[in-house]
């Protein structure tokens, strides 16, 4: 068990209002006070209004805490949870360029296999791979493919959810148009 005086890796979600400027505060809020955001991955919500942040920062605890009071106290932010203790399921995606050389494609093509890789384009000279899983069996992929030369390679940041049910799924209905019915000022209207 680790004490809250060693940095480690902290999964932080954030929900914030979906606007202009609100990445870059966020952004400028860590680079002010000299902290690392490892990665950041960033999208919509089920409602359009809300984007969901996942960041990944190295800190102690206090670190983190002190983190997560500046985040509270930005006005786009309506959330943050860190996850890193709570039980919760993460992924990374990622997109690798690797020589096909004709000796090595069928060993590419096994290693692909074995880590559920997929094969997303291929030329004369190389494969693009996409893989999706967490940091360690993105790590143990590209490791495997080194030898046979990687000759690009793209990562999303982490991804991340708590498992269970967290709060109630709020469904986010479309815009209903209105009827004439519905109008109490139209009387006699046929449906």
């Amino acid at each position: 068990m680790q004490n809250g005086n060693e940095p480690r890796k902290h999964t932080i979600a954030v929900l914030v209002e979906n606007k202009f400027g609100v990445l870059s505060r966020v952004a400028g809020l860590f680079s002010a006070r000299g902290y690392n955001i490892e990665s950041m991955s960033v999208g919509e919500t089920l409602d359009p209004s809300v984007s969901r942040m996942t960041l990944v920062v190295r800190g102690d605890e206090f670190v983190i805490e002190q983190v997560t009071k500046q985040l509270h106290k930005l006005i786009d932010v309506i959330k943050v949870t860190d996850l890193t203790d709570e039980s919760h399921v993460e992924r990374e995606l990622v997109l690798i360029r690797v020589n096909a050389e004709p000796s090595n494609r069928a060993e590419i093509l096994r290693t692909a296999d074995i880590f559920r890789a997929r094969v997303v384009d291929v030329t004369a000279v190389s494969f693009v791979l996409e893989a999706t899983g967490d940091e360690g069996k993105l790590e143990a992929l590209i490791e495997l493919l080194r030898p046979m030369g990687i000759q690009e390679l793209v990562r999303t940041g982490k991804v991340a959810i708590a498992r269970g049910p967290k709060a109630r799924v709020r469904r986010v209905e479309p815009p209903r148009k209105p009827r004439a019915a519905d109008d109490p000022k139209v009387v006699g209207f046929a449906d």
